[in-house]
């Protein structure tokens, strides 16, 4: 692809961006990739776009999320910034600065943003923090470590009674900001009582006294190897990625952008990708406070029937679990597909048959296809790097680098680990310069541990593959190294719907093992009943099932790296709680390997269990 608006036949005509990557290959091994494309010029605040379309399209609708009666609750361009410089000019009268910031304990609401924005404007850095850290823990680790590192000067909770136990726990002298529900024993402000503060000259001295490198947020990470740690994003950071993801997503300049998102804003994918690109375009965000959850589903399904995004965000175990419900539902679909140019989805693969059904349930809708896309990124890259934004990719297809980010690709352990430099890439770790030390290489790239590798290493606008973590790869006991990334994406695909998804054992072992997670839905249809998943774990038909997609694989191996010889359907239900899952809903290969250990032993035995399926090879 090397022309402008190229588009592909059987897609809705979506205008994409230029594909010209030149290469560099050092004798050394090491390769250089850089999109040709120069990026264009763009303001570094982001509450300047704000102020931008406050001017222009006062009236349309920025953010809106339903109350309690299930009506939506709307805040136009114009009352966002009212809003937001008051906010600013109250939070330039409390005891916060860029080493005390804003710490937001909140799930996603229209509180949470106005918050957020306020702290942008006057060049405070603020922090929204996972919510899960405050109500489902009973120690407060997490909590705590956070807090501890982050020393915020005041504290903004949705609900005080309801964070009360894990403000007790954390907040010590730290003032409180409550959107509903003081703390019963703790003392606080009402959020209301804010947007009531007279606005100063202040507040555009502080606006203009921002430069590049000042401080945005930060954004701490999920902690799958230990306690979270403060990532860094200045504001030239972010607002770098924006422009970046904009030129690659033209349409998105386009008038009458919709976004319906449930990812939460504490992490990267929803809070900087989503929520900033909604600002950054003067588009409409609706707040979805459903999840993929059996629970959240049915919240994410009625609201999907009021709205029609222009792209549409979610993680594939999301895209998954919607799929029965959209195959039923005509009206559903028509509505969801009408205004529709692209699905989007990040945080995990997602399986190829989960794609060819998007792809066939818009065929069967529209009459043509919709573009699915995926790339790749970090939160360290606030988020992204990397996207395959043309028609007529495929599961897995990561794409090519960004416009103004360069891509070095280094030998680590027999792969092609990538790393990042541009101005999107972060500056470190937030008060832990002994790990910011550590991630980036003498040239400045951040070693992300992800390994690619080429589509076509002769061609290479034909994008990367994700081939990897290297540090979830381990040798098995004759020396070989396993590939982990690469066997459990070939286990959901040969699956072909029975497995959602895998975990990879066998470190130090004799051969491979995997624990399966089925699909559930795949295997009640298969049995013909609504099985639990401890039945479906034992049930013969889905064993046999799994043995035939071990033959598959195993006839396709070259040796014990590749050859999964032993699996296990799993009979337990993995948690968030516990660190199994992340806030995305994908899997963390760490924690399920060390909390079911007996299962992994029970794989590698040297007598096979009765609950074990085993290729014949």
């Amino acid at each position: 692809m090397a022309a402008d608006k190229k588009y592909s036949i059987g897609y809705r005509k979506v205008e994409s961006i230029t594909i010209d990557i030149q290469q560099q290959r050092r004798a050394d091994g090491t390769i250089l990739l850089q999109s040709a494309v120069v990026l264009e010029p763009y303001p570094y605040r982001l509450t300047e776009r704000l102020q931008y379309w406050a001017t222009l399209a006062p009236e349309r609708i920025f953010i809106a999320r339903k109350d309690a009666t299930g009506q939506w609750q709307k805040l136009t361009y114009a009352a966002t910034y009212q809003k937001v410089q008051c906010l600013a000019q109250a939070l330039l009268q409390k005891n916060i600065s860029p080493h005390k910031p804003v710490a937001i304990l909140s799930e996603n609401s229209i509180e949470h943003g106005l918050m957020a924005l306020a702290a942008l404007h006057i060049g405070i850095p603020y922090s929204s923090i996972a919510p899960a850290y405050s109500l489902r823990s009973t120690d407060f680790e997490k909590l705590k470590h956070v807090m501890n590192l982050l020393t915020p000067g005041l504290i903004l909770v949705q609900d005080g009674e309801k964070y009360e136990a894990a403000l007790k726990a954390v907040c010590k002298e730290t003032e409180i900001i409550a959107v509903a529900n003081k703390p019963l024993q703790l003392p606080a402000t009402l959020f209301d009582e804010l947007l009531q503060t007279p606005v100063s000259p202040q507040v555009a001295a502080a606006f203009n006294a921002i430069q590049p490198a000042t401080i945005a947020k930060v954004l701490f990470t999920s902690g799958s190897t230990g306690l979270p740690k403060g990532v860094i994003n200045t504001h030239e950071n972010i607002s770098t990625n924006w422009q970046q993801i904009t030129q690659t997503f033209p349409f998105l300049k386009e008038e009458g952008l919709e976004f319906i998102d449930w990812l939460p804003w504490n992490h990267t994918f929803g809070g900087n990708h989503n929520f900033g690109l909604t600002v950054f375009n003067g588009g409409s965000l609706y707040i979805d406070d459903g999840n993929p959850t059996p629970q959240g589903m049915a919240t994410t399904i009625a609201n999907l029937k009021e709205r029609k995004p222009t792209i549409y965000f979610n993680v594939p175990k999301g895209f998954e679990d919607m799929l029965p419900v959209f195959k039923n539902d005509a009206a559903l679909r028509q509505q969801f597909f009408s205004s529709l140019k692209m699905l989007f989805y990040a945080g995990a693969g997602m399986p190829q048959h989960v794609w060819n059904e998007w792809e066939q349930l818009a065929i069967d809708t529209i009459g043509e296809k919709i573009q699915i896309v995926t790339g790749l990124g970090c939160t360290e890259t606030c988020p992204s790097a990397l996207f395959a934004s043309w028609p007529g990719g495929f599961a897995g297809l990561l794409g090519v680098p960004v416009p103004g980010l360069t891509l070095k690709l280094v030998s680590v352990a027999g792969k092609l680990e990538a790393r990042y430099r541009g101005k999107n890439v972060f500056p470190g770790y937030w008060r832990q310069p002994q790990l910011t030390e550590k991630v980036f290489d003498e040239e400045g790239f951040y070693c992300t541990g992800d390994a690619l590798r080429f589509v076509d290493e002769q061609d290479a606008n034909k994008g990367m593959l994700f081939d990897g973590r290297i540090a979830e790869d381990f040798k098995l006991n004759t020396g070989t190294w396993v590939s982990v990334g690469v066997l459990r994406a070939q286990l959901i695909t040969a699956g072909n719907g029975l497995i959602q998804d895998a975990v990879i054992t066998g470190h130090d072992e004799a051969f491979i093992g995997a624990i399966v997670f089925p699909g559930v839905e795949y295997c009640r249809q298969l049995i013909g009943l609504p099985v639990t998943v401890a039945e479906i774990a034992v049930h013969p038909l889905i064993k046999e099932q799994l043995q035939q997609v071990l033959q598959t694989l195993a006839a396709k191996s070259t040796g014990s790296a590749t050859l999964v010889r032993r699996a296990v359907i799993a009979n337990f239900v993995l948690s968030a709680d516990k660190g199994e899952l992340t806030d995305k809903g994908s899997i963390n290969q760490r924690m399920v390997l060390q909390h079911y250990n007996t299962v992994v032993m029970q794989l590698h035995a040297k007598l096979k269990q009765a609950n074990v399926v085993e290729t014949s090879k």
